[in-house]
């Protein structure tokens, strides 16, 4: 059973919960807006806004922290064809507020987790939010009941939380006419999100607080493309946070030479994580260091040269390359001294008949197949989702007193297979004005030249195989703010994961660099 530190629990009752399984179970007849000439007649319902709000408090170094959290809904409208705003969506969000802080000095950080399709269930429930799940990282986690405590490690002393559901996630949904097409794609998306961020300062008398994104994930892309969205309304920004970024989706979906560049300091962190590289150092930082280097010299060297590159040149390189990520030389030249995230899963523990984790990779697994070429599963997925969505579900009904007959959409139900990714780009990046996959980076370099005081905090997790974080530092290196504004990026790494607070020393050292962020940035 969660233990319960409440200090009590006032319910208001809410009307998006009573109305959410009529409302809902219309809306799942036409998610992806093909719907018939008879159904297109009907409009969903709208629901009103409404909220569950409960009290609590916490001890947080010290100090007795007395907060609100409110959950509920917020809706977001957009012109019709009679040119009259009308709700399209209903947008589910649970917020966190300190009692008595004053609105104006206050500092309020919208969170979201990525996907693109993904609920915020995992930033919520393990990040900075008041509570978080124990998991056995980087082991399976074991079977329910599974524990949720006071988070220690909360922001919740610098700043309001506002955990926000992307629309067609968790229990956001369409109404009236809107559909899950609406909202599917890179700028529907940032689209849906401006107005939910506009739609709550304006609820909440919130316009002239210090305003912070915090976005993990596909919500990096997110974050860089809304910084220029909400800066184009008046939203002025004082933070940003990156966690696990990925911010041009053209550089890592092409197959070109510069992956394998980013790639290697993480392949380089992980082999000596499981004590695959010889005469292995003490610290991961000082070897990851030693790898950046090699890849941006020797092997940035020997990648230009192709099938120029002589026999013993090759031999050298494929050397150096063993001794910094524990494949064979053998393999190395036989893969042309260029390694695929997913073969370097698969190869690093081949003989003991592990894979890695894609997400993590401290996880390991067994895997069915030893002679194949692909792992046959994400151990660094498997082994937490189960514990996170447990106990999210029932935390939201003891806790945030929030119950619904309708399922929690922890991924989107068509959001993924509907999703546009063409991006029509900030104006001044110079990168074109749209793209067949978003490059987001020169939204975030163009919203920074316009705003000189935002600042943004890039935190890494360097076992991290899905968003490696030396393609975050060649994106944030190459967005065009030039020198003056090189200080305005701040940088965290941390041994641990794509989720880096999977680590709870790395969420402690997390949390204290963001303290300091915070600091600086409000």
């Amino acid at each position: 059973m969660v233990k319960s530190w409440l200090r009590q629990s006032v319910l208001v009752v809410s009307a998006v919960m009573v109305l959410w399984p009529v409302a809902n179970g219309m809306a799942q007849e036409r998610p992806g807006g093909g719907e018939g000439k008879a159904d297109a007649a009907k409009d969903l319902p709208v629901p009103p806004e409404a909220t569950s709000v409960t009290q609590h408090q916490m001890t947080v170094r010290g100090a007795t922290l007395h907060y609100t959290a409110t959950a509920g809904n917020l809706l977001i409208t957009k012109e019709d064809h009679d040119e009259a705003e009308k709700p399209y969506h209903s947008v589910f969000y649970v917020a966190y507020t300190l009692d008595g802080a004053e609105a104006k000095t206050r500092p309020v950080t919208f969170l979201y987790n990525g996907g693109p399709g993904s609920a915020t269930i995992w930033l919520e429930m393990g990040s900075v939010g008041p509570v978080r799940v124990i998991s056995q990282s980087p082991e399976p986690t074991q079977n329910p009941p599974f524990q949720v405590v006071p988070n220690e490690y909360t922001l919740l002393d610098k700043t309001d939380l506002v955990f926000i559901d992307a629309p067609g996630t968790g229990y956001s949904r369409p109404v009236g006419k809107g559909t899950i097409k609406d909202v599917a794609g890179v700028d529907q998306d940032l689209t849906a999100f401006t107005r939910f961020v506009v739609r709550y300062l304006t609820v909440n008398h919130r316009w002239n607080s210090p305003k912070f994104l915090f976005g993990e994930s596909y919500g990096t892309t997110r974050s860089a493309g809304l910084a220029a969205t909400l800066n184009e309304e008046g939203v002025q920004l004082n933070g940003i946070v990156l966690l696990s970024s990925i911010l041009n989706y053209n550089a890592r979906s092409a197959g070109l030479d510069n992956n394998y560049l980013t790639d290697l300091p993480t392949f380089a962190a992980i082999a000596w994580y499981h004590n695959k590289v010889p005469n292995k150092p003490g610290n991961v930082l000082d070897f990851v260091e030693r790898a950046r280097q090699f890849a941006r010299g020797p092997y940035a060297q020997a990648l230009y040269a192709g099938n120029a590159l002589s026999a013993a040149e090759q031999d050298k390189v494929a050397a150096e390359m063993s001794a910094l990520i524990g494949l064979s030389p053998k393999f190395l030249k036989e893969a042309n001294l260029r390694v695929s995230a997913s073969r370097f899963r698969k190869e690093l523990l081949r003989e003991e008949n592990k894979v890695l984790g894609r997400y993590d990779g401290r996880f390991e697994g067994p895997d069915a197949d030893a002679a194949g070429e692909n792992p046959g599963f994400d151990p660094s997925d498997t082994g937490i989702s189960g514990a996170y969505v447990g106990a999210f579900h029932d935390y939201l009904e003891r806790e945030l007193k929030v119950s619904s007959t309708e399922p929690y959409n922890n991924q989107g139900i068509g959001l993924n297979e509907n999703w546009d990714w063409k991006h029509r780009a900030a104006s001044g990046q110079g990168f074109g004005r749209s793209q067949a996959m978003p490059y987001v980076a020169g939204d975030l370099g163009a919203t920074i030249r316009q705003n000189p005081h935002l600042k943004v905090f890039a935190a890494n997790g360097i076992y991290d195989l899905a968003t490696p974080f030396a393609a975050t530092e060649w994106e944030l290196s190459h967005m065009g703010t030039g020198p003056a504004l090189r200080g305005n990026i701040r940088w965290g790494y941390y041994p641990s994961g794509h989720m880096v607070y999977l680590n709870v020393d790395a969420l402690k050292d997390f949390r204290n660099d963001l303290g300091a962020f915070y600091d600086e940035a409000k």
